[in-house]
């Protein structure tokens, strides 16, 4: 008989944005009248911008002559778009990569959930709490997370960030053999300096650690000095695997399109200790395996955000959202609560008034405001008492949300 990965029996039922799901569901039911506004799950509302709307078209008439039709293409990406991701993404920051160690991927999403293929089940992995919960269920399912007790699992070393530390992790004082980071952070919205980012190359470097790092929203980083990419940091090609999406950069959440860096310095050990192996041509191999590529369309219209025009539209899709973190920050604070982030990110990380668990102010303010956040501790047992906000919605719902709320929290 077939026998079931039974590590999937470990996982909560629903994803955390599935039973946030249900339950507005549940209260537009019972309130069928209620007109409901999300703050919650991070999707973007802009449309694309005109640069990225026009490359599509000219690309979906290639598709319709035969000289320009095209078919499966490379599983790396093809060469013009991975071509300008390292001239434009990296090279203008002083960062040297060839285009070979470029994978472009359907969303960043994909790529952290499946690069857990290249490293062995029983690797040790190091979290920062709260975390974006893809990266704690990919290892669940393969069973490298272990089991669970009280809401944190046996193999996974959490390293929080609170008030206390400013939201700034502790580095762990043993060793870890994977550690992800995610800055730009989603969900806290804070971002990492330099210096202290240099001190987790550091640690990876000396205990032989491989770092997943997460730069998803490095486009909305508005101060000079934070850094938009690890590579940033000397020796981070040695240790790190990074993760780029177009998703709330371009909006691209419904077409799909975002990209990993694996660089060919990177290399991990065999089990006897004898060999080191290059991930370059694992990741490669794996993706020509189980990957049939991005679409020819995509791919089109992300090259497209690298034009003159493109690099201008993008920028102003991202100060609209930024302008709405800026009003929900300034806003949220005059009420009198205690606001992170939404100032180099589009996540606000909000403290419930009170010592309110996160789930209990989750349904007060959808039933007192008729507005939707997402509870703080679905991102791990560190966001208790927080909920987060996003700044992607339009900017009217943003602010009539706003009125809802200083309303219900003055009332």
């Amino acid at each position: 008989m077939a026998l079931i990965n039974e590590h999937y029996l470990k996982l909560s039922k629903n994803y955390l944005f599935a039973d946030i799901a249900k339950k507005v569901n549940a209260f537009k039911v019972s309130h069928p009248k209620s007109d409901v506004i999300s703050l919650g799950i991070g999707d973007v509302t802009r449309p694309l911008c005109p640069a990225v709307i026009e490359a599509m078209h000219k690309a979906v008439d290639d598709m319709s002559v035969k000289e320009r039709f095209h078919g499966y293409g490379p599983e790396q990406g093809y060469l013009f778009l991975r071509e300008a991701i390292v001239k434009h993404d990296f090279l203008s920051r002083g960062i040297h990569l060839d285009p070979s160690e470029i994978f472009v991927n359907d969303g960043a999403k994909s790529d952290t959930g499946n690069i857990g293929e290249l490293v062995r089940w029983d690797n040790s992995i190091g979290v920062t709490d709260p975390i974006y919960p893809v990266y704690i269920d990919s290892n669940v399912m393969c069973g490298r997370a272990g089991s669970q007790t009280d809401g944190k699992w046996s193999n996974v070393t959490y390293m929080p960030c609170s008030e206390e530390n400013g939201f700034v992790p502790q580095i762990p004082d043993r060793r870890v053999d994977i550690i992800y980071l995610c800055y730009p952070n989603n969900p806290t919205g804070t971002v990492i300096s330099k210096e202290e980012l240099k001190k987790w190359v550091n640690y990876a470097l000396k205990n032989d650690t491989l770092i997943f790092y997460d730069a998803a929203y490095e486009a909305y980083i508005q101060d000079d000095d934070i850094p938009h990419s690890i590579y940033e940091i000397k020796g981070a090609k040695k240790v790190a695997i990074e993760f780029h999406s177009y998703s709330k950069t371009a909006g691209f959440t419904g077409v799909r399109c975002g990209y990993t860096v694996v660089p060919k310095e990177l290399t991990a050990v065999t089990l006897d200790g004898k060999q080191r192996v290059p991930l370059n041509p694992m990741w490669d191999r794996r993706q020509c395996t189980k990957f049939n590529g991005t679409s020819y369309i995509s791919q089109r219209a992300a090259e497209a955000i690298y034009t003159p025009e493109g690099k201008q539209q993008v920028r102003e899709t991202i100060q609209y959202y930024m302008d709405n973190a800026r009003m929900m920050r300034d806003t949220l604070i005059r009420l009198g609560l205690k606001v992170y982030g939404g100032e180099n990110a589009p996540y606000l990380w909000v403290k419930t008034p009170g010592g309110t668990d996160s789930w209990k102010f989750f349904e007060q303010m959808l039933y007192g405001a008729q507005v939707v956040c997402t509870p703080g501790v679905g991102f791990g047992p560190s966001g208790e008492g927080f909920v987060r906000l996003t700044s992607f919605g339009n900017h009217e719902d943003c602010e009539r949300a706003l009125s809802r709320i200083s309303t219900w929290m003055k009332g």
